[in-house]
Formats: C-alpha cells, sequence, structure tokens
C-alpha cells in the first residue's frame, strides 16, 4: 500500500523541518542554489499539487504509471528548463516573512495530503502534470520524490528524522523499474545510498561502475 507510505514520508519530513530554527532552515542541501527552506517549498509545492489531483478524477487507462512518470516528466533531461524552475522556488519561497513560516504551512497541508491519499479510490485515476495515472501509482511518485527530498534537505541538519523503510521501499521500487528488470543493483548498497547514486546526489565510484558494467551509463536515473 502506498498512501500510507506517503503519509510516514510527509510525517519524517515534518519531524525534520519543524523545530529547525530560520538559521537551520537556510543552511545547505544537496539540490545546487538551494538551502533547505527552498527544498521544504518544492515539497509544499507537491502536497499542495496532490489535494487538486485527488479530485481531479479521470476516466483511465493511465498513460503511464509511477517508473514510467519519472522519463516522461515535464522539463525531463533540458537543463535550462530545471534551472528556471528551480530559480522560480527559490524566488516563491524567499517572498515568506522568514524561513519558518514554510515549515508551519508545511506542517499543515503535508497531513491533508496524506488524509487525501488514504481516502482516494486506489481503483480510480487522476490527472496530474499532463498525464493519467492509476492513483496508487500517482501516490507512488509522491512518496518516492519526498523520500529523495528529504535525504537533500538533511545533508547539513545536525539530527534529521531518517526517511521511514515503507517510504523507502516505494522509492527503491522505482529506481529498480527505471534500472531495468536486467540489471541488479550492487547488494553492498543501502538503500539510501542507492537513491542517492541512483539520483544523481552521490557519484559512481570505480567499484560500482565494475559492478554495474554498462548499467553504469545510465545513472543517474532521475535528477
Amino acid at each position: 500500500m502506498t498512501a500510507p507510505a506517503l503519509g510516514a514520508a510527509y510525517d519524517a519530513i515534518t519531524a525534520t523541518v519543524l523545530p529547525l530554527t530560520d538559521d537551520d532552515l537556510l543552511r545547505g542541501t544537496r539540490c545546487r542554489g538551494w538551502v533547505v527552506a527552498d527544498v521544504l517549498y518544492h515539497l509544499l509545492e507537491d502536497a499542495r499539487r496532490a489535494l487538486v489531483t485527488f479530485t481531479s478524477i479521470v476516466p483511465g487507462p493511465s498513460d503511464v504509471d509511477h517508473v514510467g512518470y519519472w522519463s516522461a516528466y515535464p522539463g525531463s533531461g533540458d537543463p535550462v528548463a530545471s534551472q528556471h524552475n528551480a530559480w522560480l522556488t527559490r524566488r516563491a519561497a524567499g517572498a515568506f516573512e522568514r524561513p519558518a513560516a514554510i515549515a508551519a504551512v508545511w506542517a499543515e497541508t503535508a497531513p491533508a495530503a496524506a488524509r487525501a491519499a488514504l481516502a482516494a479510490d486506489p481503483a480510480s485515476f487522476v490527472a496530474t502534470q499532463g498525464h493519467v495515472l492509476s492513483v496508487p501509482d500517482f501516490v507512488a511518485t509522491l512518496v518516492t520524490e519526498a523520500v529523495v527530498h528529504h535525504l537533500d534537505l538533511s545533508v547539513a541538519l545536525p539530527a534529521p528524522a531518517a526517511p521511514p523503510t515503507a517510504a523507502l521501499d516505494v522509492a527503491v521500487s522505482t529506481m529498480d523499474g527505471l534500472l531495468s528488470d536486467e540489471v541488479v543493483r550492487p547488494m553492498s548498497w543501502s538503500p539510501t545510498e542507492y537513491l542517492l547514486k541512483a539520483s544523481g546526489r552521490e557519484p559512481l565510484t570505480p567499484r560500482d561502475r565494475v559492478a554495474l558494467g554498462e548499467a553504469a551509463g545510465w545513472f543517474p536515473l532521475l535528477g
């Protein structure tokens, strides 16, 4: 079930950011040019989009699943579009009176999105980002993004909460799908290490490249 995993993922982010001071929220992250508050605002926009999407029921079938969504994501592979979106997020986050205000809005919005996920009919389909997905696949995209960005915003924090196992499992299944059934990731990788390398947050080591063979050239699997 992906819906409980979304609630767990969002709760872990809330536990990480809500106690932070304004100075903490201005610490660096793994996302170039973004501080913690910027990453959190990006996640806030995701939760807001989820609230709209869960009420945007459409006829099926879906045109992408939770794996294909990432390769079909608007602007995927376009560095100019990515830079533009990153800059827009920074400007929007900077419009708040103080960084802690973003955390407060997140703490109100994220649980509502998680409840909407639990209430949604898993047999229905929703429209978002120009695509149609089944509800479970849509929720899986939210979980994957939440987990990866949780790791992004935690890098310079003193005692962040860890992403929960249920959410990690969903994110790992997404990366496995992007990697292909014919390739087995190195067994020495922990789920977190796998996610960081698959998303380009950490580089592959020479040993990783030997273990992956030709599949090393596919990394990062998503940005």
